[in-house]
This record gives structure tokens, C-alpha cells and sequence, in this order.
């Protein structure tokens, strides 16, 4: 969310950057705003001057009253008591107006870097850069669904009957290997100093408008029946959360985090839920990485995020890519980012296996996350971005490590949690 004092000085910037977006629906908003907040303001000096006036006209009741001007003195608190009603009708107003100006502020978008590409949508994306060599081998790579079936790895029949579809069960090595990716991705993130943190797996609704829009929320999470929680859809949501209405000692930052947890998502939308594959489903688990920071270091720890989740793959044996993501394919929130893309070399094109945005103060205003120095307080900036989410990157190296004769190679790295072993079959 915007900072209501920017939009006032700055409508025309703001107008260009919901253009950009191609969201020109959303252009009356900047005037209403602004037209909103200016009653806002005058209503509020109406308050505060009467309030004044009270104060003084009281002091002044007092001194008639000890000088026994009873008559004067009535009079005088006839006019207090008119100010008092009106301050009285004021106040509701002022809920009223302020409520409706949030509403309407919590729709503008965020002001995009001046280095997000143009476009209306994901295919209007621009790719950065490649790392590692895309291989296609001389034998097929079967789908990922058909590979996984040969250990007898994954039942979707059973979980079709236990929870429907969009769920599965890994089972055998397959099960193992998932879970080893989640512990090397834990131990990568501790390795590189950011510190391990298991979040709630439920979030009230004030959090979950701090951290996202709510065309995202009703897209995508599950809300608990009769209750005010929602399952998270990632662990940036908690993770943000934790800071909901704190002040961070300006010597404690960049805070930075990195955490596990299952995700719930409806995933509604056209890509729809795979009957076979586990490629997209209801019910996944996720490494992720969340930076607090000052603001005039969050464009250098978003170039150290995307590029450790590049390393990680890479480690994996599997090659990725970097795309930019275009202004319209952004998240309301988002200031810029950018998708890490796993090799298949079965469909022979990349395929997203991660995220990383840097949302500016967009997060930290709605919740309210600020930080401390001698001059005083100022919003902190948020970032976040995916270490690994499986069964999704389970797929990339299921494919990139699949051999002719069926059996598929344990990355080096994954080796230790696997007890050793070097290869399944």
C-alpha cells in the first residue's frame, strides 16, 4: 500500500504506474483518494480546533464562576457543548471516510522499480540469464507421473478417496528423496546465515490483508470454518506476520530468516489441478527465505535471494534460468520479481520452481513493521523468495538426474540424507 502523502503530491506518477500494469479500470481511484483524504485532513483540523476552542472557553468558565458571573458562564458552556456534539458527529465520520480511503488506497498498486519490463501478462516475461547447460539425452524421459510409479512411489488413487484430487501420497524412496531435498534446502539457508524458523500454519485475516491483496486471498486460501484463520498458502505470510505492529531496533537489521512449512492453496484458475501428476496440487511443502531490511539495501539482498535458489538447483545438477517477471504478471504488492525456471528435459522448455519479489514498504505499512534510529521511525522493507517447493522441484531433478535403464541419480549433495546411497532403482 501506498503512502497516502505520496499519492496526494504525486497522482500523475501514480496514474502512469497503474497504466503500466494495465489496470486503467483502477485510474478514478487516485482522484477519490485524494479527494477523500482532503475531507479526511479538514474534518480532522475542524476537530482539533474546536477541541482548542473547548479548552479554552473551559478555562475561561472557571475563572467567570469564581468571579460569579453565573450568567456568562452558562452562556459559555452552551457554546462548549455545541462543540462537543459536533466533535461528537465528527468522529464516526472520520472512521467512515478513513475506512473507506483504506479500502480504496489497499487496491492502488505498488509503484513498480524502474527496471520491470513492460507487458500485459506471463508471456510478456523477459528471461535474464541461464546457468547450466540444457540437456536433452538420446533416450525419452518418461512423464514425471510415470517415473515416480516405477518405485511404486506415489498413490493418487488413495488420496482421491481420502481428500480428492489436487493430494497424493509419496511413498518408498520417492517419500525419502522429497524429504531430502527439504532438509539440504533447511541446512543450505542455516549455511548461509539466515536463521531456521517453523511458522504457524494458520494466520488471522488482519494478517493475511497485510500481506497480500485480496483478490490473491480469495484466490487462494483456505479459510477455516467459523474461525478467523486462514491456512497459509506460503510461510512469508506468518513469517511477515511475526512483525505485525513491532518496532525493529535499526542495529538488528537485515533480519534474515528462512522457513519451512506445508502450503494449502485452491490454485484456482485456468491451469486447473493435474488428475496424474503432482506438478500442481492443493497440498505441497516449501523452504522458503524472508529478509527484513533498510530501505536502501532491498535491491542488493534481492539479487542475493534469487541468486541463492539459483545455487541450490545448480547443486542439484539441474539446470535453471531467470526470468523477469513483466509489470503485468506482478502482484499488486510487488516492486519487482523475477522466476527461477528448472530444465525439463522431457518437455524440453523450463518450468517455475521458485519466486522472488522485493515488495517495498507495501507490507510493512499495511502491518504496521517499522524500524528505529535517532531521527526517529521509518517502514522497514520486506523481500521474499523460494528456496525450494516440492514436490515441484522434486520433478525437476527426478528429470534431470533420470537415467536410460530407469533408475535415477542421487545428486552428491543429497547424498547424506539419503543414507548414503548414490543412486535409486
Amino acid at each position: 500500500m501506498l503512502d497516502i502523502k505520496f499519492v496526494r503530491e504525486n497522482p500523475e506518477i501514480v496514474k502512469e504506474n497503474i497504466k503500466k500494469k494495465f489496470q486503467d479500470a483502477k485510474l478514478p481511484l487516485v482522484d477519490e483518494v485524494i479527494d477523500l483524504d482532503k475531507n479526511i485532513r479538514a474534518l480532522k483540523l475542524e476537530a482539533e480546533t474546536l477541541r482548542a476552542s473547548r479548552n479554552e472557553l473551559s478555562k475561561k468558565i472557571g475563572q467567570l464562576m469564581r468571579e460569579k458571573k453565573i450568567e456568562e458562564a452558562n452562556q459559555i458552556k452552551e457554546t462548549v457543548n455545541k462543540n462537543n456534539q459536533r466533535i461528537q458527529e465528527i468522529e464516526p465520520e472520520l472512521d467512515k471516510l478513513a475506512e473507506e480511503l483504506n479500502k480504496k488506497m489497499m487496491v492502488i498498486p505498488n509503484i513498480l522499480d524502474k527496471s520491470v519490463p513492460i507487458g500485459k501478462d506471463d508471456s510478456e516475461n523477459v528471461e535474464n540469464e541461464k546457468f547450466g547447460e540444457p540437456v536433452v539425452p538420446n533416450y525419452e524421459i518418461p512423464y514425471h507421473a510415470d517415473i515416480i510409479a516405477k518405485f511404486n512411489g506415489l498413490d493418487k488413487e488413495a488420496s482421491g478417496r481420502t481428500s480428492g484430487n489436487g493430494f497424493y501420497y509419496l511413498i518408498g524412496d520417492i517419500a525419502r528423496l522429497h524429504s531430502a531435498m527439504l532438509s539440504y534446502a533447511r541446512d543450505y539457508m542455516i549455511d548461509h546465515g539466515f536463521t531456521y524458523c517453523i511458522p504457524p500454519f494458520m494466520i488471522h485475516s488482519d494478517v493475511v490483508n497485510g500481506v497480500m491483496s485480496f483478490a490473491e486471498m480469495e484466490n487462494m486460501m483456505y479459510k477455516i470454518e467459523n474461525e478467523d484463520l486462514y491456512l497459509i498458502g506460503t510461510s512469508e505470510h506468518s513469517m511477515i506476520g511475526r512483525f505485525k505492529g513491532q518496532i525493529i531496533k535499526e542495529n538488528e537489521l537485515p533480519i534474515t530468516l528462512t522457513s519451512y512449512s506445508p502450503c494449502f492453496r485452491k490454485e484456482v484458475g485456468a491451469h486447473g489441478i493435474e488428475e496424474r501428476g503432482i506438478y500442481r496440487v492443493h497440498q505441497f511443502e516449501k523452504q522458503e527465505m524472508i529478509v527484513l531490511c533498510k530501505p536502501e539495501d532491498s535491491m542488493t539482498w534481492y539479487n542475493k535471494m534469487w541468486k541463492l535458489t539459483v545455487d541450490f538447483f545448480r547443486s542439484l545438477d539441474v539446470p535453471v534460468r531467470t526470468l523477469e517477471c513483466c509489470s503485468g504478471d506482478l502482484a499488486d504488492l510487488k516492486v519487482k520479481s523475477c522466476d527461477v525456471e528448472a530444465w525439463s528435459p522431457r518437455q524440453k522448455k523450463y518450468f517455475e520452481v521458485g519466486s522472488c519479489s522485493t515488495l517495498g514498504d507495501a507490507q510493512a505499512r499495511r502491518l504496521g513493521i517499522r524500524t528505529k534510529n535517532e531521527n526517529g521511525t521509518y517502514l522497514v522493507h520486506t523481500l521474499n523468495n523460494t528456496v525450494l517447493a516440492t514436490p515441484r522441484g522434486l520433478i525437476a531433478v527426478l528429470e534431470n538426474n533420470y537415467n536410460e535403464d530407469g533408475s535415477i541419480n542421487i545428486p552428491k549433495a543429497l547424498q547424506p540424507y539419503m543414507g548414503g546411497k548414490t543412486i535409486i532403482k
